[in-house]
């Protein structure tokens, strides 16, 4: 609770007391008005002033306006019939502040927990200079340079770990509760806590281009891009609020004139103007114009909690809607990393062949080349390699220890001359010959991720009707994939372009209220993100033109997260639906009551106070996501 909470907690108080032991009070007249003032001004001066203000401004219609005409006019009546009963004036006002008061708490509650959550940005960074460890702002880093994490400090920079062992708590990035092992050689990325070990990092970024940077300046925007519930509350409450003031006024003047003029009775004015600041207390818009904000605002805390930043409210909302779901293959479905699965038909002994395909790759950054080098695990001497030759869309030539070692398709094969044995498993093929001679084959593919295939049920459980997935790989290799997973179609062999030609195709074909959502890791898949009506990006190793591009960001690469989005972003707009059904019908309702004289002030408070406190504690159940 901040201090200003805590000055409203004692105003409200102070006024209960002073009202409730002026009920027993035995005084009359002006004392009695000027006792009751005191409370009333205790409780209510601030409303006032802003209502002052805004009719100065010439912004009269607001919440501030509507309780200050109603308390007002009620002590005016009061005073007019000599009744001296003020203390429907000052219980207006007070349960109004109330209102307000657990509106504050529960927005700085919900502002606390993603504030404490999302409590990622590094206040500096240790720079080692003549062996001692100097801070430095992270700013001032450059690419390449060499910092220092202690046990206890956040990781201020993306990097690699070029020296130390540790674990690391990425709980604030990706949601995930269980510390990662990490030693050299392994990537890093800012807003991790280091919990052991001494690090040192070598930067690969900037601080403005990193991990941290990228999902605080996500966090800070996403509150500026507006649902489309949320600017229709914004409408509504524009014309609502001045149309009941004019309404109240009309209730206040003509049913006495119609008395008057036609039927010569007594106007009653007292009983139709205490029924128009009743319709006025009624009509507060504050149950709406809190608790939408608020439940959106909640939605997107409880998924970046989850490790799921989503990057505004619009978005929120739309991926409720989504009906079918788009994957990339590689980096997205799975890990793209490649694995040797297996050696067949192997002439020689298989860690011989092996040493011999990695020896021939060691002059390649090829993903297949690193392949290869980790599954023969020895130390690579480029010194016994040879008369290297790349054929681009074959494979490689080299002599290796005076033997000459080819390695490659079929095409290369089929080139030289040498008879192979085909693979039926799906997956890269690496056929060998050692002086002219086949030597067998090797299996390379890349890993499913451990939950892709549960990933797809839960999106189909989550009500998702089709799943497709788009890669450039050769149609084997993509059918494989597709039928391991369960997926519902698949397409293969498709460039960017490609992919965004399919995606326009299943645009075209889907009904108007289903969304299309695309997942994506890379470069190449930026222009097919920014095409989907939603686009998700894989947050941890996706690039920085896909994280840009998406409107959702998973911050541990774990596929199963695409269908908590999703009911999470339905569980939060159907609290909206809820609130503003509520709100409008139970409004409504009194309205009507008030209107024909059988609601007073008490019924008045319960239809503003008592509908925004329900519709606030409804709002705050989109923060609770766990488990979902």
């Amino acid at each position: 609770m901040n201090r200003k909470q805590k000055i409203m907690l004692v105003r409200i108080v102070a006024a209960a007391a002073m009202m409730i032991g002026l009920e027993f009070a035995p005084v009359e007249g002006v004392v009695r008005f000027l006792l009751y003032l005191v409370p009333y001004l205790v409780i209510g001066y601030d409303i006032l002033k802003k209502a002052v203000r805004g009719i100065l401004n010439r912004q009269v219609f607001d919440e501030n306006f509507l309780m200050a005409v109603a308390t007002v006019g009620a002590i005016a009546l009061a005073l007019y019939d000599r009744s001296g009963d003020y203390t429907e004036a000052v219980a207006v006002m007070l349960f109004y502040q109330i209102g307000e008061w657990f509106q504050s708490y529960a927005v700085g509650r919900s502002r606390k927990n993603i504030s404490e959550l999302m409590d990622i940005r590094p206040d500096y960074a240790n720079i080692e200079k003549d062996g001692v460890l100097e801070q430095v702002d992270p700013d001032e880093v450059a690419i390449g340079s060499v910092i220092v994490v202690q046990p206890g400090e956040k990781v201020p920079i993306d990097g690699v770990v070029i020296e130390g062992t540790s674990s690391l708590n990425t709980s604030a990035l990706t949601g995930e509760s269980v510390p990662r092992d990490i030693t050299a050689g392994h990537e890093v990325i800012s807003g991790c806590i280091n919990l052991t070990g001494v690090l040192k990092i070598r930067t690969t970024k900037e601080f403005g281009e990193s991990t941290v940077s990228q999902i605080l300046d996500l966090v800070e925007n996403a509150s500026s891009r507006k649902s489309r519930s949320e600017d229709f509350i914004s409408k509504f409450a524009r014309v609502y609020t001045p149309a009941v003031c004019y309404a109240a006024l009309a209730l206040a003047i003509l049913p006495p004139l119609a008395r008057i003029f036609g039927m010569g009775l007594a106007p009653e004015w007292d009983v139709w103007i205490y029924r128009a600041l009743t319709f006025l207390v009624i009509s507060c818009p504050c149950a709406l114009v809190i608790s939408i904000p608020l439940s959106f605002f909640a939605g997107l805390g409880g998924a970046s909690r989850e490790g799921v930043l989503i990057k505004g409210s619009n978005y929120l909302e739309t991926l409720a809607q989504t009906g079918i779901v788009v994957f990339d293959k590689t980096g997205t479905l799975t890990q793209g990393v490649f694995e040797v699965n297996a050696v067949h038909h192997s002439k020689i002994d298989r860690s011989r062949l092996l040493e011999y395909a990695a020896l021939a790759e060691s002059s390649s950054s090829h993903p297949i080349s690193k392949s290869l080098q980790k599954a023969y695990g020895g130390k690579i001497d480029r010194s016994r390699v040879s008369d290297v030759q790349e054929i681009s869309g074959n494979g490689i030539l080299a002599v290796v220890d005076g033997i000459r070692i080819a390695a490659g398709n079929d095409k290369l094969m089929k080139r030289l001359g040498i008879e192979y044995i085909p693979c039926h498993i799906a997956g890269t093929i690496i056929h060998m010959a050692i002086d002219g001679q086949y030597a067998g084959h090797i299996v390379i593919s890349d890993v499913v991720k451990p939950h892709a295939k549960q990933a797809i049920e839960e999106l189909k459980r989550a009500g998702v009707k089709k799943t497709v997935m788009l890669t450039g790989d050769i149609r084997r290799v993509a059918e494989k994939v597709a039928s391991e997973l369960g997926l519902d179609t698949v397409y293969s062999d498709l460039l960017p372009a490609g992919k965004v030609e399919k995606v326009e195709e299943l645009l075209a074909g889907k009904s108007k209220k289903e969304r299309l959502a695309f997942v994506g890791d890379g470069i190449n898949d930026a222009p097919v993100l920014g095409r989907a009506d939603i686009g998700i990006a894989m947050g941890a190793m996706g690039s920085d033109a896909a994280i840009e591009a998406a409107d959702v960001v998973l911050m541990d690469d774990d596929p199963l997260k695409i269908a908590k989005a999703i009911r999470i972003s339905r569980k939060c707009l159907g609290i909206v639906y809820q609130n503003i059904v509520f709100a409008i019908g139970i409004k409504l309702l009194c309205l009507l009551l008030g209107a024909v004289g059988l609601a007073n002030m008490w019924l008045a408070i319960f239809a503003d106070v008592g509908v925004m406190i329900l519709a606030v504690l409804n709002a705050i159940r989109a923060l609770f996501v766990k488990n979902l």
